[in-house]
């Protein structure tokens, strides 16, 4: 997806227990036709969790027959894009030739390094009919010398993601290693995302190992040392306490976090790097025409001036 930063809201929450470092209240914005998107990361108090640098959760949002999501082609550097969905469908094309329908449960992984062009559509047949979509899109920050790498797409349907059922939970290990179970996804920098299905009185632990951690209540009501959470909500944890989370009302919530980078990222507009310097190329790249087109597409985004 396309992004431009807005003010971030007052911090409003307490913190709770001594594990828990921030809490984050995503901000809404409304992209038009009722298409709410609420933004988590980057946040004017922690700009990443592990890599994680873009954090955006869309919708519900009902398209009635003749209306969808139209993201014209707009170019990314210096990250990986997810995009994962939980109703839905987008179609996905990019500067590299890739076509994919993606649909709910399926983890897709666009590579931008050193640049990417890509579009985001509703398919033909969704369009004609309506549909209603719920989803988030993250953006993964390459590590330093893996900021220039060819431009790549993963795709992996849902059934083929391993998924972990216990009592009262499931988990599917969309990237990473998580619950004793390891995604098929390869990646260039250590990090996990797992969505979370409760129900109601189970529990679950979060993985003390990974060096940072954060859980994403999409939907439902958690309790954590005592003190009770409710969606939509980034809990960003210290490293190393061990975690367990109570579930108060049926949740959804996903699971992320990784190794930190070795310093922060410059972000402007979709571009993210190490260096302001290569952020203004690709400023000029884009103006000027020089990242590859996508197939089949005619229009695109301007560069914000």
């Amino acid at each position: 997806m396309s992004w431009m930063p807005t003010d971030d809201p007052l911090l409003g929450d307490p913190k709770t227990c001594d594990a828990l470092e921030l809490i984050i209240v995503p901000r809404t914005r409304d992209l038009g036709d009722g298409f709410a998107v609420r933004r988590a990361l980057p946040h004017g108090k922690r700009q990443m969790v592990g890599p994680f640098i873009f954090f955006d959760h869309f919708g519900p949002v009902q398209f009635i027959p003749g209306k969808g999501m139209d993201v014209r082609p707009h170019p990314h550097i210096g990250l990986s894009t997810v995009t994962y969905l939980f109703d839905g469908t987008i179609m996905h094309r990019d500067s590299e030739g890739n076509i994919q329908e993606i649909a709910p449960g399926a983890m897709n992984l666009m590579t931008a390094g050193r640049g990417i062009a890509h579009s985001e559509r509703t398919p033909e047949m969704q369009r004609r009919d309506g549909q209603s979509m719920l989803g988030l899109q993250s953006w993964i920050a390459l590590p330093a010398g893996s900021e220039e790498i060819a431009p790549s797409f993963q795709h992996f349907a849902a059934a083929t993601l391993p998924t972990v059922t216990d009592t009262g939970f499931t988990a599917r290990v969309i990237a990473g290693n998580a619950f004793g179970e390891a995604s098929p996804v390869t990646m260039v920098s250590p990090w996990f995302y797992v969505e979370v299905n409760a129900r109601a009185g189970a529990t679950v632990p979060l993985d003390p190992d990974h060096e940072e951690r954060a859980i994403y209540l999409v939907d439902g009501e958690i309790e954590i040392a005592g003190d009770r959470h409710s969606g939509p909500s980034l809990l960003i944890f210290r490293p190393g306490d061990r975690i367990t989370v109570r579930v108060v009302t049926d949740t959804r919530m996903m699971f992320l976090g990784g190794g930190a980078l070795e310093g922060p990222r410059h972000i402007w507009w979709n571009f993210v790097s190490s260096s302001k310097e290569r952020i203004e190329q690709a400023k000029q790249d884009w103006k000027t025409g020089r990242f590859a087109a996508v197939p089949d597409e005619s229009e695109f985004i301007p560069l914000p001036e």
